[in-house]
């Protein structure tokens, strides 16, 4: 009967709703007249059916005009609550004045009466099909618990009652004073309580809704999630629903920057500011993980023109795509460039500076995956080096005020050609900063961003899901690590800062253990580890050894005394810089070797100069290893200027 009554057609359904409100309302009538005169079965007259009947029709045409039969009632709102009780108000001054107008006796608390009972038995049937209706939906959904009781958790909880997938059956609040209240119907613990909330209310998943204000320390909230072994998921952040990125209900997997338990950064926009406004800027390697999000964030200042420099054809269409999007719906007004070409060819660079009047250079176009630079050494050189060189020598040229280099920290005592070739990179402008003083050149070091292309957390979490192993290189293996947002923030706040040649060096925070970082991801992604121990685990790690130049531990400094700057998570580096007329010379020998294929006087040179390079591995180039050495030690004269044109 009732599955007849849910497929009957919208028009059939609204006809039920009024013949419905017909009879509850004449119901409530004579209850009322019955309880005031006190008689069991009382029976109208004719003048109380008249002023009876013309009450019941005109609420009917009042419950009509006000939309309450165009309300689905498997969604109904309060907003249909608020439409009931105003439709009794009405209906009942209607009683009061038609028994005055007709000369009928209605006694004075029978409205009163009558507008009680209506409102429950109009909004209490109402209430009663939406319960029965949505009874089978809840008992099919999953049951997860929503942690965080503020604005956001109800928001959260109202979604995820409309869906089809999750059932909210609990808050886990983090003030002591909610526990045991309830909202929206569903009760609140204390998170000391959560282990005994999981098991009783048999919850399958934890959903992260904290209020953007709540202050509440991430880090510590996720240690104790992390045991219980069922998934934390998050929602989106407050910014994301705001600009209409995100909905409330769009459920995602937590990502582990949450783990790093930063405060987030806070940049002196009006410094920033100062450097972008109106400024034509330049981007090395846009189309990056750090590239792009210098865009984002460079375009949000309003520069005049904001070109963006990418090798990559498909990157370079997908950031120019994704900025145009944002110019055109913030009307920021920004004239937005996309330039193919390498920094390798200094000719090219120079051209679009001079076209553009670049005042301010971003470069961030490098090879930095450690492996595959030490699998192509000459490559890795030819782009990290004397690319960083071309494009600081076109900056000079062409007039540029300033020119920020995005570094590593594997610059620091490095022990792979990566590294070595950042850290000349680093000493190549230190040497022009003291050759020249019209281009500002700065340098901003720091480690690994999260998300970034290369870094192991994507791929951690790909290895997840596909059932494991996860793959680390090493037990004790150590790396820091920053979002790319507060990365990009700080590298915008270091570059407003330089007066020439200085080496700024981002606060990374505390250093992550890589196999901590593996365990935290199983153990929020619902799964436990396998091991001998626990042999029934899902995800096994699997200790794969160090690979070519990589190193246990990574630095951000060379020396021990770094000096401090007006930003709190900025320090500026002491260390050792090369006069120009030696840097001059280390490249020539450089470009020398790269010129004979010598991939063993690369690393000699990349040794002798001061970069304090130890390379830990056997030379791992592909070529050099694979191919027939005196071929690549004596190319021919049309090959050399094929492949280094002058």
């Amino acid at each position: 009967m009732f599955e007849k009554f849910l497929n009957l057609s919208r028009v059939h359904k609204r006809l039920v709703s009024v013949f419905a409100d017909v009879a509850v309302l004449f119901f409530a009538l004579w209850a009322a007249f019955s309880l005031r005169l006190e008689q069991r079965f009382w029976v109208p007259d004719q003048g109380q059916l008249i002023v009876s009947g013309l009450t019941v029709v005109f609420t009917i045409a009042v419950f009509i005009k006000l939309g309450l039969y165009r309300a689905v009632i498997r969604y109904l709102s309060d907003r249909a609550f608020i439409t009931v009780i105003t439709g009794v108000v009405i209906s009942s001054i209607t009683l009061i004045l038609l028994g005055y107008w007709l000369e009928v006796q209605v006694p004075r608390s029978v409205p009163i009466i009558y507008g009680a009972l209506a409102f429950i038995f109009v909004s209490g049937t109402r209430m009663t099909v939406r319960m029965l209706v949505n009874r089978p939906r809840h008992r099919n959904k999953q049951f997860v618990a929503i942690v965080g009781a503020g604005e956001t958790g109800l928001q959260l909880a109202n979604a995820l009652d409309q869906g089809t997938e999750y059932h909210p059956a609990a808050f886990i609040t983090l003030l002591k004073a909610n526990h045991r209240a309830l909202i929206n119907g569903i009760p609140v613990y204390d998170i000391s309580h959560i282990e005994r909330v999981v098991r009783e209310h048999r919850i399958k998943r934890l959903l992260l809704a904290l209020d953007a204000d709540s202050g509440i320390d991430r880090k510590r909230l996720l240690k104790k999630l992390e045991p219980l072994a069922i998934p934390v998921q998050t929602v989106p952040t407050m910014s994301e629903l705001v600009a209409g990125q995100a909905r409330i209900n769009d459920i995602r997997d937590l990502e582990l920057e949450d783990l790093l338990g930063r405060d987030p950064v806070q940049p002196d926009n009006a410094q920033v500011a100062t450097s972008l406004y109106e400024r034509a800027v330049m981007v090395t390697g846009a189309g990056g993980s750090i590239g792009s999000e210098l865009c984002r964030q460079i375009i949000q200042h309003r520069p005049s023109k904001l070109v963006l420099f990418e090798q990559s054809e498909f990157s370079l269409y997908a950031i120019e795509r994704e900025l145009q999007a944002i110019n055109q719906i913030e009307a920021l007004g920004v004239e937005i460039h996309p330039l193919l070409g390498s920094v390798t060819h200094r000719r090219r660079c120079e051209t679009a500076m001079r076209s553009f009047g670049i005042e301010t250079v971003y470069h961030a176009a490098a090879y930095k995956h450690v492996p595959l630079v030490e699998h192509n050494i000459i490559e890795g050189v030819q782009n990290n080096v004397f690319g960083t060189f071309h494009v600081a020598e076109a900056a000079i040229a062409a007039g540029v005020k300033r020119f920020v280099l995005i570094s590593t920290d594997k610059a620091v005592r490095p022990t792979n050609v990566m590294g070595a070739s950042k850290r000349l990179a680093e000493l190549v402008l230190q040497g022009l900063a003291q050759r020249q003083s019209d281009t500002i050149f700065s340098m901003v070091r720091f480690g690994n961003v999260l998300g970034s292309s290369g870094s192991v957390v994507p791929l951690f979490r790909d290895q997840v899901r596909d059932g494991g192993p996860i793959t680390v290189t090493h037990p004790d293996i150590i790396r820091y690590f920053m979002t790319i947002p507060e990365a990009s923030q700080l590298v915008l706040q270091a570059g407003s800062m330089g007066q020439g040649g200085e080496v700024f060096v981002l606060d990374m925070g505390e250093p992550v253990k890589i196999a901590d970082l593996a365990r935290k991801m199983i153990h929020l992604m619902g799964l436990m580890e396998k091991t001998d121990d626990r042999p029934d685990g899902d995800i096994e790690i699997v200790f794969s050894g160090l690979r070519p130049g990589e190193k246990l531990y990574e630095e951000l400094l060379i020396g021990d005394n770094p000096q401090g700057t007006a930003h709190p998570r900025i320090m500026m580096a002491r260390e050792v810089s090369m006069p120009w007329d030696e840097v001059e010379q280390t490249l020539n020998r450089l470009m020398r070797a790269s010129h004979d294929f010598d991939c063993q006087e690369i690393i000699q040179i990349l040794k002798t100069a001061p970069t304090g390079f130890a390379h830990n591995g056997d030379l791992a180039d592909l070529v050099w290893c694979h191919g027939d050495r005196h071929l690549a030690a004596s190319p021919s004269e049309s090959e050399k200027i094929r492949r280094f044109p002058a």
